[in-house]
């Protein structure tokens, strides 16, 4: 990547500077997991409260990750205006106006609006995902690249582990079971009136978290972390990249963002589509509650292990490798595994703890494609990061595809979308990212 071309503005930060800098990016990373892995629990509490079909529901992870799509090039553009820090700054927000937005979509269960602020979070999130991922990538040796983002990769999890048992904690309760059972013999007026007192429950925490938000970001505007410099090149890269004039001329870097494309689809897939898949086991949501929690923490489990053998033991390219053949294997045994089995204090299928071994094999995978693809970019960096952020909006896309075979078809099936995902990715980690000129 563009390690070297921003080694004098990285050279300058002495190893205190550097941790402190790795620390507030953490802490970002960590608010990123917490308001994105959300989505896992708002998807289903929303299915219920709007009374959605699961295309309508799925809805909610493409309105949130859309956004990418829409905001990350001019991203890059606001941040090569503003600098790094301002524009994190406006990126943060951007999210507390998001959050905001839920009060006047429960006030009336428009779920419309609920997606409007879903989405207006995700264009503060493209803002700072574009910020922050050249940051960690560029804070240490590039050899050590994967090993950062997995730290980074913990933090985001750990919250994820946190946000749908902290959101149930605070909307769903007890009762609710019973609720949920009595809303299909309610009349209209009293399944409308309890419906309503449901929704408006997210009411407080949102404008807790939109405050919160706010403040954030000015507070990560006026903290010790560096501006960063990716507009110049070393001798070397300046003189390997004289000829490029486009950033399509860097097939790797377009071919990572298919990769990452794939890839956080299959991730959201994993984490947003489990309680659904268990609610078809016949657990009702206040257990099913912790399932993402169950894949996050297999995340977190991989992160770990590729801390402690990136690069001493294992490379990061090996460890990709690794990764997306073990995604292809579990999402095999997801479709053609059956068999009840008592684990955790579940009875379930076994295949559902299939769907909960993928956070571990998806654990190193964006960890191994960002590295490979922003190598040797120089001046193109923060271009190529947006690209590789726009990705992201596979999280949008795929889900819905899932959601409309899981419509057509039923839940299990649904998972076959996985499959092709996970054999590009193979295809990327073997060969994809050594290829530096298109096929003529």
């Amino acid at each position: 990547m563009s390690a070297q071309s921003t080694a004098i503005q990285v050279n300058q930060l002495n190893k205190s500077e550097t941790m402190i800098s790795i620390l507030i990016i953490g802490l970002m990373f960590f608010i990123f997991g917490f308001v994105s892995w959300v989505n896992s629990i708002l998807i289903p509490y929303f299915k219920i409260a709007c009374e959605l079909t699961s295309f309508q529901a799925y809805l909610v992870a493409f309105a949130f990750y859309i956004a990418y799509f829409v905001m990350s090039v001019p991203s890059s553009f606001l941040l090569k205006a503003v600098g790094f820090k301002k524009g994190m700054m406006i990126g943060f927000w951007c999210m507390a106006a998001g959050a905001f937005i839920f009060v006047p979509a429960a006030m009336s269960r428009t779920y419309e609006i609920f997606l409007l602020g879903l989405f207006t979070i995700g264009i503060g999130l493209a803002i700072l995902q574009t910020a922050a991922n050249p940051y960690i990538t560029i804070l240490g040796a590039k050899e050590r690249a994967a090993q950062r983002i997995s730290i980074m990769g913990i933090c985001n999890k750990a919250a994820g582990i946190l946000s749908p048992i902290v959101f149930a904690a605070v909307i769903l309760r007890p009762t609710d079971t019973d609720l949920f059972a009595q809303l299909g013999s309610m009349t209209d007026v009293q399944r409308s009136a309890a419906l309503d007192e449901l929704i408006r429950r997210v009411i407080n925490p949102y404008i807790g978290l939109g405050s919160f938000l706010f403040v954030l970001g000015f507070l990560v505007y006026k903290s010790p972390l560096p501006e960063i410099d990716t507009e110049h090149e070393s001798e070397e890269i300046a003189s390997a990249n004289a000829g490029k004039t486009s950033i399509f001329q860097f097939p790797h870097l377009i071919l990572g963002a298919l990769a990452i494309f794939l890839h956080v689809g299959t991730q959201v897939i994993a984490i947003d589509t489990i309680i659904s898949y268990a609610n078809s086991m016949g657990i009702n949501l206040l257990e099913a509650k912790v399932f993402p929690s169950y894949t996050l923490f297999c995340t977190i489990c991989g992160y770990l292990i590729g801390i402690s053998l990136i690069p001493k033991i294992i490379s990061q390219v090996n460890a990709l490798r690794i990764c997306t053949l073990l995604g292809t294997l579990f999402t095999l045994l997801i479709i053609f595994t059956r068999g009840q089995i008592n684990f955790l204090g579940h009875s379930t299928d076994i295949s559902i703890w299939f769907v909960v071994l993928l956070g571990f094999a998806n654990s190193l995978v964006w960890a191994g494609i960002w590295p490979l693809a922003l190598d040797n970019l120089g001046r193109f960096t923060k271009l190529g990061a947006s690209i590789m952020i726009m990705g992201l909006c596979g999280n949008a896309i795929m889900p819905l595809f899932y959601g409309y075979i899981a419509d057509l078809y039923d839940v299990r099936t649904a998972y076959w979308v996985l499959l092709p995902c996970y054999l590009y990715l193979v295809f990327y980690a073997v060969r994809g990212h050594k290829i530096r000129e298109w096929m003529v």
